[in-house]
């Protein structure tokens, strides 16, 4: 882990301002907005539509995947009402275990004992989220790869949603698996940013 002080956004307007760009301005702008210090995440605005958006950090990627520490990690990113319920706490907690220094391995044990105990809930159905922001920068290898939205389910199979079946748009990040918290994500790219204009080719994950 490299220093927290290299995982804040000092400008917290700018952070507030990348965490909207995640979903088109029609939901962001009536959505919750939640920045980071070094304490966890922090309210900034209040919403009234249920979303939540927030930039998340290199913290949020399976265990196994070798950015898990890097800094330059920026996932803007706005859940759904199901979504702000029951995946924004693995968010949550990942976070707080983090800044309160727990090791990683100790960290996967912590959050696999605070699902056995259901300290953590399951993903409600209808969960997803927007990540549509030209801000984000997702990995040293893909950058900011491509406007997409991502459905959160309990833990299942790529083949249950065709995931990287071919001509599918449905994709499953399978690089990287370890996620100790139960859900399956997949991802379906979309052609526009969040701010309307068009994305490049589709890059491959």
């Amino acid at each position: 882990m490299a220093p927290v002080g290299q995982y804040l956004i000092a400008d917290r307007k700018a952070e507030i301002a990348m965490a909207r760009s995640a979903a088109p301005e029609s939901i962001s702008r009536n959505a919750t907005v939640l920045v980071l210090g070094v304490h966890g995440y922090q309210t900034a605005i209040v919403g009234r539509n249920g979303f939540v958006c927030l930039v998340e950090r290199s913290w949020m990627s399976p265990f196994d995947s070798p950015e898990f520490w890097n800094p330059k990690i920026r996932g803007p990113i706005c859940y759904n009402p199901p979504a702000a319920r029951t995946i924004l706490p693995y968010t949550i907690n990942r976070t707080s275990l983090v800044l309160a220094g727990v090791p990683k391995p100790q960290m996967h044990e912590r959050i696999t004992a605070s699902l056995a105990h259901n300290r953590l809930p399951l993903p409600a159905p209808g969960s997803m989220s927007y990540m549509m922001s030209k801000a984000g920068y997702l990995g040293d290898g893909v950058e900011h790869w491509h406007p997409h939205l991502m459905f959160h389910i309990r833990t299942t199979s790529a083949a249950n949603w065709g995931a990287n079946a071919k001509g599918s748009p449905v994709i499953y990040n399978d690089e990287y698996q370890d996620m100790p918290e139960p859900e399956t994500i997949f991802m379906i790219p979309v052609a526009r940013w969040s701010d309307g204009t068009a994305a490049r080719p589709m890059r491959s994950m």
